[in-house]
């Protein structure tokens, strides 16, 4: 069996492990289980491809699956989640030399933050408030440009000055390590060269974009 088809096992079994209605506890309270989420989501990281591999990669389908994946995973762990997810991807890119593994960790971390902050802004905001995240894949000249796009709470100049620290995090305990948007940082800029940019306005949102130079 060839990656791709275990790939594609893999996200279906992952889908099928979200289906699952949630378990009730003697308390009567609701018990989330995402220990089999987070197992499959590295399964999938693992299998495409070893370590610092560049590979030709679909970028958009990539992409589009780690959304997605990110998308569940977080209507498992938390209850009553559901966001509008908009995606506008180029489908005529050709096959991109990325490192798939490292490159859906880092749209991963993205996405589970975006996720996060439509989620928490919810929790507070009125009933006009729509929590939407948008993913982009486009080619400008030789760049590959990656974009996810939340409208959450977004972030004080504290906050933006102190993104990328090792251990920070605006997260309670048990909801981050302060360790992901380092990772996403290192992957992009010193394993493919690229650039990681961000724009946020506090109570409005924000944009990262993977800015990657296309490999000949």
């Amino acid at each position: 069996m060839n990656g791709k088809r275990i790939c594609l096992l893999l996200t279906a079994l992952c889908l099928l492990v979200v289906s699952c209605k949630k378990k009730k506890t003697e308390e009567k309270e609701d018990v989330v289980y995402d220990y089999p989420i987070t197992i499959i989501q590295d399964i999938l990281l693992v299998s495409r491809g070893k370590a610092d591999e560049f590979l030709p990669t679909n970028v958009c389908r990539l992409v589009k699956e780690y959304v997605w994946l990110s998308y569940h995973a977080m209507r498992v762990n938390s209850k009553g989640f559901n966001i509008g997810i908009h995606e506008q991807y180029d489908e005529g890119i050709p096959p991109v030399m990325v490192i798939p593994q490292d490159l859906s960790r880092a749209v991963l971390n993205v996405m589970n933050n975006a996720c996060y902050t439509v989620w928490k802004k919810k929790q507070s905001a009125g009933e006009d408030y729509h929590p939407e995240v948008t993913a982009s894949v486009r080619q400008e000249g030789n760049n590959l440009i990656i974009s996810i796009t939340d409208n959450g709470e977004g972030m004080n100049d504290e906050v933006k000055q102190r993104l990328f620290e090792n251990f920070f995090t605006t997260k309670p305990i048990g909801h981050g390590t302060g360790l992901g948007l380092g990772i996403t940082r290192d992957i992009i800029e010193k394993k493919h060269g690229g650039t990681v940019s961000f724009e946020s306005t506090e109570g409005e949102g924000s944009t990262f974009t993977f800015t990657i130079p296309v490999r000949k």
